[in-house]
């Protein structure tokens, strides 16, 4: 083998040489070589013959222009696409109406937002509502607890389960001897009929009024309630915080109450009762007496099941659609423990507690979305056991913002930054970019501060999104969860990172 380099060969024999590799190309593929060849003489009348080579390569494919395009973006000076040229279509090959274009590039990075210590263990995730595009994951795929993110979860299970129109309702039989049974089957905004935080709920007056007119003048002397539509043993999950109920977040889960058993039935916020069966039948027995019904005001209250299936009074709640719109701006915990019971029992399992992860998976399943490996210990969240990923979150709001099969009611529900429900006083200073463009639900327990839902980027981009705040002070979480929001409506379709 020669280390020698070949002699150097005269103008006219290269222009002669390309003109034949020109004439061969054409005979070959006549039509796309015509531009090379005409370049490669071009240029080799100048002298470059390395130019051969380049002008009689054939023009790249479009999906190798999508290799290089997404190889450029990996570059942070990369600034622009390079707009696509024209491939000649072989006869035969048919050719897509709208071929794809290059993706946008993706420059725009919210690393340090994500990075602030009032996150704690932080994990989020982003996506495209439109293409599906993951634009950002941080331990997106590893499920954790939710806060009351839950109820975003327990909304969808409750219209899959239930419908928008289902009622909750609850009923009074008549047993014999002169005793009635008041039956709850999960509505806890049955109301005693003064101030309620539930505006347009069914009362027990009205239940009284009925009865009334069923027994005329016949005394009752027993009032049974009946709460056996689920098994109260486990009304109280051993991970919530006893002070929960004390304060006034969360009553004992039963299916009779009155007023989301609030002490204050007024206040959102009132502490609840160790008994709120018990409660529900007092506040029954008053009615009664206050309804003109004979005996009612001695009459003795027994908790059991009822004997009878001869119903004298019903009352309903409101749609479940409106009992939506009730809980999920306000982060109401009783609507959300009542409508995952209810949607247990209405799928046919028992309404336990345990029965909840495989009602709502099953449930979820039905909007495209795969729930497996997702733990659901409650329909509020409360729970730090509650197990579920950013990624689920995300993939469902997804089926939300669209509306997709009666999710809109969840949709128009989500409270809005810096405007409405939960996220009213959110979003100040310089996360105030994105008032008005953040509908999520907020989620809070004392070991996480989350935020999951949709975002109308700055860019015009749909963005669904779900980010936790795991093992930080709330005063720290809230603030930073803001602050990552904002940026990531800042970046768009441009965002890029983990």
């Amino acid at each position: 083998m020669s280390d020698q380099q070949p002699s150097p060969r005269s103008v006219p024999d290269r222009l002669r040489d390309a003109a034949a590799v020109v004439r061969a190309s054409v005979a070959r593929r006549p039509v796309p070589w015509i531009a090379g060849g005409l370049a490669a003489v071009l240029v080799l009348g100048s002298g470059g013959a390395v130019a051969v080579a380049a002008a009689t390569m054939p023009t790249p494919r479009a999906s190798e222009r999508a290799v290089a395009d997404a190889s450029a973006t990996a570059s942070p000076s990369a600034t622009t696409t390079a707009a696509p040229t024209s491939t000649p279509t072989p006869a035969g090959r048919a050719v897509p109406k709208d071929a794809a274009g290059p993706s946008a590039l993706r420059t725009c990075t919210i690393s340090a937002a994500a990075s602030a210590s009032g996150l704690g263990a932080f994990e989020g995730y982003v996506m495209n509502a439109k293409t599906g595009e993951v634009l950002f994951s941080r331990n997106g795929d590893k499920a954790a607890q939710t806060g009351s993110v839950m109820k975003t979860l327990t909304t969808a299970t409750a219209l899959a389960v239930l419908g928008g129109d289902h009622r909750i309702p609850t009923t009074v039989t008549k047993e014999s001897g002169g005793a009635i049974a008041l039956v709850g089957h999960g509505d806890a905004t049955l109301s005693a009929g003064g101030a309620t935080v539930y505006p347009g709920a069914p009362t027990l007056g009205q239940l009284a009024q009925q009865v009334k007119a069923k027994l005329g003048s016949t005394p009752v002397t027993t009032i049974v309630t009946d709460d056996t539509y689920w098994n109260d043993a486990d009304a109280w999950d051993p991970t919530w915080p006893v002070s929960e109920r004390t304060i006034g977040y969360q009553p004992n889960v039963t299916a009779l109450m009155v007023d989301g058993d609030r002490a204050n039935p007024g206040a959102a916020t009132s502490p609840r009762s160790t008994d709120p069966v018990g409660r529900a039948g007092a506040l029954f027995r008053t009615a009664l007496a206050n309804a003109g019904v004979a005996g009612a005001a001695n009459a003795q209250i027994v908790k059991r099941a009822t004997t009878s299936s001869d119903t004298i009074a019903t009352v309903s709640s409101q749609p479940v659609s409106t009992l939506i719109g009730q809980m999920i701006p306000n982060s109401d915990n009783t609507l959300a423990e009542m409508l995952a019971r209810v949607s247990s029992k209405e799928s046919g399992s028992n309404g336990s507690a345990a029965s909840l992860t495989s009602v709502y998976q099953t449930a979820l399943r039905s909007y495209g979305v795969d729930p497996s490996g997702i733990v659901i210990k409650d329909g509020s969240g409360e729970s730090a056991a509650n197990a579920v990923s950013p990624n689920f979150v995300a993939h469902l709001m997804v089926q939300v913002q669209a509306g997709a099969k009666g999710l809109g009611t969840l949709a128009n529900a989500l409270p809005v930054s810096g405007q409405s429900g939960t996220l009213a006083s959110r979003f100040t200073g310089a996360n105030a970019v994105a008032r008005g463009k953040v509908h999520a639900k907020t989620g809070w327990i004392d070991s996480a501060n989350t935020l999951g839902g949709y975002i109308d980027a700055a860019d015009g981009t749909r963005l669904t999104f779900a980010f936790y705040a795991i093992g930080s002070s709330r005063a720290a979480a809230l603030p930073a969860l803001d602050a990552v929001t904002a940026a990531t409506y800042s970046c768009g379709s441009k965002l890029t990172g983990s």
